[in-house]
């Protein structure tokens, strides 16, 4: 698979800390008075067509139909859920049958994610993609590491540079821990085939903004378990 040149520049108007490339400051939930459960299930642009949340509040069917609506207004055309541990599909199809709903499970337990899970991912949004009419959601449980990780693996995939993409989902979505990156970035570059000594390059590039710029996810977490 070769690397392909973005058809549209990442948003660079904000002066989120997040949004830092240099190493230089961290971005801190708690100092930085976010409120993780309100951006929870929150419509998140990474790019103009390339969006992040949380998923769907289906326990409560009126407000999850709701929360879908919304989506849909929107402009969302396709779904891509990566929770190993539920699915939408049906809801989906129910209230919301125009819209294209794609399943893509995997846990969330901190270890690497697999590459077959990246690939599948990455290759239904480059499908997606080739209509320029089509906005895709990618959502997890709460939207801050699964999702944000395999939006990251498909932006990397359409060519932009992986240290932009993260500012980019950063800045978006601040609760994003977006930990399996360093995972998505190896997988990317031994897809392409790239040099080991590049590859390692890339990966370290990678690590150090997440090592940089750090996310509480445990808090980020423990609020959004609070309120739900």
């Amino acid at each position: 698979m070769a690397a392909n040149t973005p058809n549209e520049n990442l948003p660079t108007n904000t002066n989120m800390t997040g949004n830092n490339t240099t190493g230089r400051s961290a971005t801190n939930p708690k100092r930085d008075g976010l409120d993780p459960a309100g951006l929870w299930r929150s419509i998140c642009w990474v790019t103009d067509r390339l969006a992040l949340s949380g998923d769907l509040q289906t326990e409560w069917p009126s407000r999850g139909n709701a929360q879908l609506q919304s989506w849909v207004d929107a402009g969302i055309t396709d779904i891509i859920d990566v929770r190993g541990e539920c699915s939408d599909q049906r809801f989906v199809a129910l209230h919301a049958p125009h819209v294209r709903y794609h399943w893509f499970g995997t846990h969330d337990a901190g270890y690497a994610q697999p590459d077959d899970w990246f690939a599948a991912g990455v290759a239904a949004a480059a499908d997606l993609f080739a209509d320029p009419d089509r906005k895709v959601m990618v959502h997890c449980h709460m939207g801050v590491n699964r999702g944000p990780s395999m939006g990251f693996a498909i932006l990397v995939s359409q060519g932009y540079d992986p240290i932009e993409v993260l500012a980019a989902i950063r800045s978006a979505r601040p609760i994003a821990g977006i930990i399996y990156a360093e995972h998505a970035i190896e997988w990317w570059h031994h897809t392409l085939g790239t040099p080991e000594t590049d590859a390692h390059r890339e990966r370290r590039r990678v690590r150090d903004w997440l090592n940089t710029n750090v996310v509480d996810v445990g808090w980020v977490v423990s609020r959004i378990r609070r309120a739900s």
